[in-house]
């Protein structure tokens, strides 16, 4: 394997009693049992016997808590990225299951005029470009080790779609992009490679009650 690697991470799970789209709304932090699988992923990354020479975070809290433990684990500074971080959702806020769910209110089905954009949210093209330019800025202003970055769902998903040359249009529930998995990625010359996918909070997420997704 290459003597560097590119972690995409996803945080752990949120506390979210309520259930809501929380998109990018501050003040969504990790649930007890979202830090044991922030907890998992940076031991699985500090047991890989890899040196880590850079780790970066999506601003939102989730992420920021999720990274902690691997900056701890790793003895490395956590940088902010702005780029990875949760795409905007028009849907913040409101109920994404259960009775009032969002979906099934007829006021808001205009929004699934376009799921291919998507017409909810920021399109599809424009989250892999931010992805792929925090990406190859990494990358190339990183000498000696892996770098990792602590992201969501969508953008590592939509990146995965984007590397494989898949159309990036997708049935949101359907995301191979688990709780605190890991999503590694290699450069080589000017095309980026998926290498491997990891579920080091396996164990966990069946106790989880917020999985994401949208």
């Amino acid at each position: 394997m290459s003597d560097k690697l590119l972690h995409l991470v996803r945080h752990g799970e949120v506390h979210n009693p309520d259930r809501v789209l929380y998109g990018r709304i501050p003040g969504f932090r990790l649930s007890e049992l979202g830090h044991r699988m922030a907890e998992a992923a940076a031991l699985e990354l500090a047991g890989s016997d890899r040196l880590v020479a850079r780790l970066l975070a999506s601003p939102l809290e989730r992420a920021q808590q999720s990274a902690r433990p691997i900056a701890s684990a790793l003895n490395l500074e956590i940088a902010t990225e702005d780029r990875i971080i949760e795409p905007t959702n028009a849907f913040e806020g409101m109920v994404k299951s259960g009775q009032g769910t969002v979906f099934k209110n007829p006021r808001y089905w205009y929004r699934f005029a376009n799921p291919l954009r998507p017409s909810w949210g920021e399109p599809y093209r424009q989250i892999a470009s931010r992805m792929r330019e925090a990406m190859d800025d990494a990358w190339e202003t990183t000498r000696g080790g892996d770098i990792v970055m602590v992201s969501h769902q969508a953008p590592i998903w939509v990146t995965h779609l984007d590397v494989a040359g898949k159309p990036l249009a997708h049935n949101p529930a359907k995301r191979r992009c688990d709780l605190s998995s890991i999503t590694t990625f290699e450069k080589r010359g000017e095309r980026w490679f998926e290498v491997e996918y990891r579920t080091p909070a396996a164990g966990l997420t069946d106790e989880a009650v917020d999985v994401g997704a949208v």
